[in-house]
């Protein structure tokens, strides 16, 4: 760059600078304008000789950040986050500096907006689920931290098109879909979402995205008519009723929303009749009941189409009254009716909530806010319980962002839940000990069955008995992650205790033959030193280990006698039951000899060294290839191989357990199970098969059934390579239009073409 051309450059970020001090002015006349202007220089200085791939400089980005943060009305910490929200991660620049120069508030903020660059992960979605569980850590200290990522989101997305690799925009733009547009619909941003949601449509599916514009646009002028014709028709008829600061709006509904409606309906554009949602803004609480039933004189009401999210406001505190008519011209409308403070936190959402203002504790919430926003300490309850990135992100998409339902408790208190939750969610929801001790369930004064899905508007109260306990069948139709991972952790719980069992047996009988016990050997002084270098952190650990599988108790008795001062316990090696002890060192009785029998055949799994063992893949859960898998040895069948989270895992005995490992072998394609939910409409199946053949996949067996409901529930065979193509199979099956949900399902019923029928566990 010359240095005409630098010069130029810094007189229009001069000028820029200037708009952006005059914004932060107009709203918060005594802010900290040096802060900011210091903010400024300092990432400017830093991001100096970077450009982004449009070829202009890099500081035009974080700047657009801040002039957008600057209209949301925020604080000028957070504006001289915006400035310099890239610098930690993409120049030379620390957190330490920041701090020293700008104070800890900002360096605070920095470090929440900061990625997770310098830290190495196996795929880009455990990248993505450790720099999103990393920023709600920080959220939860200031929720400004999401503000910023949101509107920097934002800003990149609008400037998504200069990315020269497609792959790459459109992983940008599916991850703005799926986790920011909801969280930004959470947080009650309206305007926020409906942008993300756009742009995303426009990456992801840009043939759809010009398609839609262009038939939205050739009806521009008439939905212009009906726009004109309806307020003047509902804004005169407020004016007689004495509502004259009543104020009617109306706008196009935006292209993601026509696009996901005509989806998700099956619906063609000329069958979409509300392209239009009208809003009518009042003073009061009682002027928008008297406007609704104003609107319902007018115009004829849809039936089943009224909902009222002021008696039951949305988790993010949004309130309204929504309604479907018919306009003057016969055309089906939505209307919403609100007051005018209930638009500003419709629009604007947590921002409305949290935007300059003095507070003892900058950028926490007080007490009313965090009950509108308590699912924010959900999703930190979430992070801590679940220690697999990959699994909390799926959490967080499937309850945080799927539609929901309102359920009374027996007190008339509203529950939200996710579309498709039972009573046994409904429970967890209430308290962990109240799910942990469901005995029954009564929704309407009705006996249901503890799977019965909830519908809003129902009464469900809970019977408890302290003797009940879960199931592992719970998992089977519980929908909300606190529900599973609760009932995953009692499960967890009891294996634990069922394996320290097993594992004290086993220990006890070792040193039995040994001529010791574990009770004497406890009392000495020496015993917890002589354990000290047993990779376990205590004898629960240990004696768990055991009866797990992972530790042999032989290994454990014979570290025990290399400590002198508890020799004189063990008895001598000559002795009559030590040799039958060493003759049965595991509790498998010859293992050895197994290993020797099953060895060179050839196969990915692995114990410890030990690679080409024949092994049989249980169809109950059917592994494949990346994914944690348990071993057990069978009596007269060899080694089975099982998803460590597969359900019969729990049933099969923990001394027979072996922990496997995928090996190096050749890739081998296992047959996996998938069951997809959708609309039945033709073309649906050759589109599902038309997706599973894009990815490589050959379908060995395929079934359909239609529903009452016309829905059609299609179930696939299909040869799968490994976990990661497995994700990108369900994640493309799950973007096909009409498609309401992909899951995995044993393939017992299908044929394998690569082993033999997979032998059942015996006890």
């Amino acid at each position: 760059m010359s240095d005409v051309q630098q010069q130029q450059t810094h007189e229009s970020l001069g000028l820029r600078l200037d708009d952006l001090l005059a914004t932060v002015r107009s709203y918060h006349p005594q802010a900290d304008s040096d802060l900011i202007r210091r903010a400024f220089v300092y990432s400017n200085k830093c991001h100096e000789g970077q450009t982004r791939k449009s070829g202009e400089p890099y500081v035009n980005h974080p700047l657009a950040v801040a002039h957008i943060l600057a209209h949301m009305h925020l604080d000028e910490a957070s504006i001289c986050t915006g400035l310099l929200h890239d610098t930690v991660e993409d120049t030379t620049a620390t957190i330490e500096e920041i701090e020293q120069l700008f104070g800890v508030d900002v360096a605070q903020l920095v470090d929440g907006v900061t990625k997770l660059s310098r830290v190495q992960f196996h795929s880009n979605e455990e990248k993505q689920a450790e720099n999103f569980r990393k920023m709600l850590v920080a959220m939860s200290r200031d929720i400004r931290v999401l503000l910023v990522k949101l509107v920097d989101r934002l800003h990149n997305m609008r400037t998504l098109q200069h990315h020269q690799d497609q792959s790459k925009r459109e992983f940008i733009a599916r991850e703005t879909l799926e986790i920011y547009a909801p969280l930004a619909n959470r947080l009650g941003i309206g305007w926020l979402k409906i942008e993300l949601e756009d742009l995303s449509f426009k990456h992801l599916q840009p043939g759809e995205y010009q398609r839609l514009k262009t038939l939205v646009g050739k009806t521009k002028a008439q939905r212009a008519r009906i726009t004109h014709d309806l307020i003047e028709h509902i804004g005169q008829a407020l004016h007689k009723a004495e509502l004259q600061r009543a104020v009617v709006l109306g706008r196009s509904k935006h292209l993601w929303s026509i696009f996901h409606k005509m989806s998700h309906k099956q619906l063609s554009f000329e069958d979409v009749h509300d392209l239009i949602a009208f809003r009518v803004l009042v003073d009061t609480l009682e002027q928008c009941y008297s406007a609704l039933g104003l609107v319902h004189t007018l115009c004829k009401p849809i039936p089943g189409r009224f909902k009222d999210y002021i008696a039951m406001p949305k988790p993010n505190g949004y309130q309204s009254l929504h309604t479907v008519v018919l306009g003057p011209h016969h055309e089906r409308v939505e209307i919403q009716i609100r007051t005018r403070d209930m638009d500003k936190i419709a629009e604007s959402g947590i921002a409305a909530h949290w935007r300059y203002k003095e507070r003892n504790k900058v950028g926490k919430l007080s007490s009313g806010e965090e009950k509108t926003f308590g699912w924010l300490q959900q999703l930190m309850n979430w992070q801590k319980e679940l220690a697999d990135p990959s699994e909390f992100l799926d959490s967080v998409k499937l309850d945080l962002f799927s539609e929901e339902v309102y359920v009374f408790t027996p007190q008339a208190d509203v529950i939200p839940l996710p579309r498709g939750a039972t009573p046994v969610d409904f429970a967890f929801a209430i308290h962990s000990d109240v799910g942990l001790h469901c005995h029954g369930a009564r929704v309407n004064d009705r006996i249901v069955p503890l799977r019965y899905r909830l519908r809003s508007g129902d009464t469900c109260h809970i019977f408890t008995h302290p003797q009940k306990l879960p199931n592992r069948q719970w998992l089977g139709f519980v929908k909300t992650s606190r529900a599973r991972t609760k009932i995953r952790s009692h499960l967890r719980q009891m294996q634990r205790e069922h394996s320290k069992h097993v594992g004290t047996q086993m220990l006890e009988k070792q040193l039995h033959a040994h001529g010791t016990s574990l009770k004497k050997l406890t009392k000495t002084r020496s015993f917890s030193k002589a354990l000290a270098a047993l990779p376990y952190q205590n004898l629960d650990e240990l004696l768990i280990a055991i009866g797990f599988g992972d530790m042999e108790p032989h290994t454990v008795v014979e570290q025990l006698r290399k400590d002198p001062a508890l020799a004189h316990n063990f008895a001598t090696s000559n002795s009559s039951s030590l040799q039958r002890a060493q003759h049965q060192q595991t509790p498998l009785g010859g293992f050895s000899r197994l290993l020797q029998r099953i060895q060179g055949r050839g196969s990915e799994i692995c114990i410890g060294d030990v690679e080409n063992i024949l092994v049989s893949y249980a169809r109950c859960c059917s592994p494949v290839k990346g994914e944690d898998v348990v071993g057990f040895v069978t009596r007269g069948r060899g080694l089975v191989v099982h998803r460590r989270d597969c359900p019969r895992v729990l049933d099969l005995e923990p001394q027979r357990r072996l922990s496997v490992s995928w090996g190096k072998g050749a890739r081998l394609v296992r047959r996996v199970g998938l069951q997809v939910l959708a609309d039945d409409r033709n073309g649906m199946l050759m589109e599902l098969s038309g997706v599973l053949s894009h990815h490589g996949v050959n379908i060995s067996r395929a079934q359909c059934h239609v529903s009452q409901t016309g829905r059609v529930l299609a179930t696939f065979s299909c040869g799968i390579v490994d976990a990661s193509q497995l994700k990108q199979v369900m994640r493309s099956l799950q973007a096909v239009a009409g498609v309401h949900s992909v899951r995995r399902v044993s393939t017992a019923a299908n044929p394998d073409s690569h082993h033999k029928k997979a032998p059942q566990e015996q006890s």
